[in-house]
């Protein structure tokens, strides 16, 4: 989960760089289309993959995915990045919640609730535009959890369920793309190619490739809680990479969420769990 962490932020600290030459929308699109290209490549799924219930399932999959991925980048646009983060963690909140079942857990989930809320309380000053996009992505970050579980516990190829659900998502929002390109592009085709591809890679096929791992191994409930550990990852690659320092409060909240991660306990998966 660290792992994933580093990765994807390392990824929205190069998109931060991006939003002066295309729109954040547009560069999430690149996001996940740049990495729905890669996976079709490497993983090659047949036609089959994209019919039927499962691929019904991979749609839905990777348009909430291409959905998230564009609105956490409005967030981050307008809310320093680990403060996006954090907002945007209410969305796993309710997954764990949901399926919660000791007091430990609930526990947890209060630690997790008030770390993020004191993380967060410059935001409802600052910009409410930002705050929205942060709290979309945060609904669309709890189906992406839950329909990805549904994904590493059924009968189809996760790899190749993320490739097919990136493929749709990216032609699915090709048309909103097209709408919002802007006249003129301050970046050679290149260099922008080239940007668009390592974006990809960190930003989608890395860690999206390990949440699939951890979901597999954690549960749905579990890795909803192991995601705290991402404000943390965001807001030090914040500070470091885009010169947005923390404040005493941000510290005391990501203390909070640390240590929810720290004691809740493991659930474990039961045939009959509507979210496995």
């Amino acid at each position: 989960m660290i792992a994933s962490g580093l990765s994807l932020y390392a990824g929205a600290a190069v998109a931060v760089g991006l939003f002066d030459v295309l729109p954040p929308i547009v560069v999430a699109w690149f996001r996940i289309s740049s990495a729905a290209v890669i996976l079709l490549v490497l993983v090659r799924p047949g036609v089959r993959a994209f019919l039927g219930r499962d691929g019904a399932q991979a749609a839905i999959y990777g348009i909430a995915t291409m959905g998230m991925n564009m609105s956490f980048y409005e967030a981050i646009a307008r809310l320093p990045l680990g403060t996006a983060v954090a907002v945007e963690f209410l969305g796993p909140i309710l997954v764990a919640a949901i399926g919660s079942r000791s007091i430990r857990d609930w526990l947890g989930l209060v630690l997790a609730t008030v770390g993020v809320v004191v993380i967060s309380g410059a935001v409802w000053s600052t910009s409410a535009l930002g705050l929205f996009f942060a709290l979309l992505a945060g609904g669309l970050w709890a189906v992406y959890i839950v329909v990805g579980s549904r994904i590493v516990g059924g009968t189809a190829n996760p790899r190749k369920s993320m490739t097919v659900g990136f493929s749709i998502a990216a032609v699915v929002a090709l048309p909103l793309i097209v709408a919002m390109w802007p006249e003129d592009v301050a970046m050679p085709g290149t260099q922008l190619l080239g940007l668009a591809l390592g974006l990809g890679v960190l930003s989608a096929i890395i860690p999206y490739s390990l949440d699939q791992v951890v979901m597999k191994m954690a549960g749905p409930s579990y890795f909803a809680l192991l995601q705290a550990l991402l404000p943390v990852v965001a807001a030090l690659l914040g500070a470091i990479a885009l010169q947005q320092w923390l404040s005493g409060a941000e510290l005391i909240g990501i203390a909070l969420v640390v240590a929810a991660v720290a004691i809740v306990r493991q659930p474990v998966a039961k045939p009959d769990d509507p979210l496995v």
